[in-house]
């Protein structure tokens, strides 16, 4: 019915709006401190508490959101061969299973806020368990819409939701922990009853783990897959379910992790404004008489998107089709040739710092992360010469022509790239130079980067 249609779209624009202005918020907190800092030789109340648990809303509120779009990772290659019935029947089961983790996810995470925080804790002026009440509730709301995504016929829409009653047996743990919690006195056949779940589930739990991993090749999502296989381990050895929510909350709230998303948000205004051209154009001009001087422009280009952006497939997506026009129409490269040097040297701007990948490594492996940034430079620097030095070597055998040089052009090209030319400077230079801590750098990289492209 068009009310309910014209609700659904509300909701959606309501999540939409809170994420987006959560994560405007990561950037501003860290700024203002900086502002702080400075000016007033002081600090914000709080405000690394509250850009961790920022994070922790974008994270939940990112999840329920690529639920509803459809767009979780998966490994469904084939499936789109199979036939209509079949295909049906096996996205019942992947759904299944899908709802039947995320279920119990959601019991063990509101378990966990309920008995894993100090009710008197606050962070600024909100209860801690008001502020990670958003871990359930984004799994409430990706089970909901894995649910939506079952077939519409009776029985198959049935067994999709008997995933919910099987992830809430398989969590009874955690709903026992949540009723000795809000009731005054529970019956004591709930006993009774828990061990004899307890009893099925450790049975269960090893054959569990198996179809889980075997639907991850049908198209269950790879998040459900390894939350799941970890979930029924702990199911099956008798372990606290609520550790799991809570070594997520630990990780998504750590010291160093707003730094992904606010390097990646940099990189995403990058990557959607017309930066990418301004740079080709600049490198071109002043590069392009050189022998093999095209081949230099491409390796500094991609270098330079990957290291913020922090995948070498948005750095394709974004550049590739304009540099491979440069190299290929240009008369002077083979498309085989052009394809192989964007592709290849777009992963070298993954060594460089802010490193997407080297920040995640460094937090997971608690390494330092400015070590692990030096330690990639030279590394890098070796590929970046190397790949050029090849281009160099190509043009030359092949007798490349250049492009020729043009003073007007190659002003106009500076003035024109200017400020993004100032970008990769300003982050080594405050993040090195002790201006600014990681977090930091990564907010002062987002309002920079709005500020110059908008």
């Amino acid at each position: 019915p068009l009310p309910y249609s014209r609700t659904l779209r509300g909701i959606f624009h309501f999540e939409d709006g809170v994420s987006s202005v959560v994560l405007l918020a990561i950037a501003v907190l860290p700024a203002l401190e900086i502002i702080a800092r400075l000016v007033f030789k002081t600090g914000i109340h709080s405000s690394a508490d509250m850009t961790h648990h920022l994070v922790l809303w974008l994270t939940c509120l990112g999840g329920a959101i690529t639920s509803r779009e459809g767009k979780h990772i998966t490994l469904s290659a084939g499936l789109e061969m199979m036939g209509g019935s079949l295909r049906s029947w096996i996205t019942t089961i992947t759904v299944f299973i899908s709802t039947t983790i995320a279920s119990a996810m959601v019991w063990s995470s509101l378990s966990l806020v309920l008995i894993g925080f100090d009710p008197s804790k606050r962070i600024a002026f909100i209860p801690i368990q008001i502020a990670v009440a958003v871990i359930p509730l984004g799994f409430l709301l990706i089970t909901v819409r894995f649910l939506s995504r079952a077939p519409i016929r009776g029985l198959k829409r049935g067994l999709a939701a008997l995933g919910c009653l099987l992830g809430t047996v398989i969590a009874f743990s955690s709903v026992m922990n949540i009723l000795y919690t809000i009731l005054p006195q529970v019956p004591l056949f709930f006993d009774t009853l828990q061990e004899f779940l307890f009893r099925i589930s450790e049975r269960v739990a090893l054959v569990g783990v198996g179809i889980v991993i075997v639907s991850i090749f049908f198209g269950t999502p790879i998040f459900i897959v390894l939350g799941g296989v970890a979930y029924l381990l702990f199911v099956r050895s008798f372990g606290a379910l609520e550790v799991i929510p809570s070594e997520a909350y630990s990780m998504l709230t750590g010291y160093s992790i707003p730094a992904i998303p606010l390097f990646t948000f940099a990189g995403f205004i990058l990557s959607e404004s017309k930066a990418g051209e301004r740079l080709v154009r600049l490198f071109r001009a002043w590069l392009g008489r050189l022998p093999g001087g095209l081949i230099v422009m491409t390796v500094l280009v991609c270098t330079f998107f990957t290291t913020f952006t922090g995948a070498t497939g948005v750095t394709i997506l974004a550049l590739g089709a304009l540099l491979a026009y440069v190299l290929v129409e240009s008369g002077r490269y083979k498309t085989d040739f052009a394809n192989g040097l964007i592709t290849g040297s777009g992963s070298i701007g993954l060594l460089f710092p802010p490193s997407l990948p080297i920040i995640l490594y460094g937090v997971i492996a608690q390494i330092n992360i400015k070590q692990m940034f030096v330690g990639g430079i030279l590394p890098g620097l070796l590929m970046v010469i190397t790949i050029c030095g090849i281009g160099v070597f190509t043009a030359v055998t092949h007798k490349v022509k250049p492009v020729p040089f043009q003073i007007k052009e190659a002003v106009a090209s500076i003035k024109d790239s200017f400020w993004e030319i100032l970008l990769p400077l300003i982050i080594l230079l405050g993040y090195f130079g002790g201006l600014f801590t990681l977090v930091e750098t990564g907010a002062v990289a987002v309002i920079y980067a709005l500020v110059i492209e908008l």
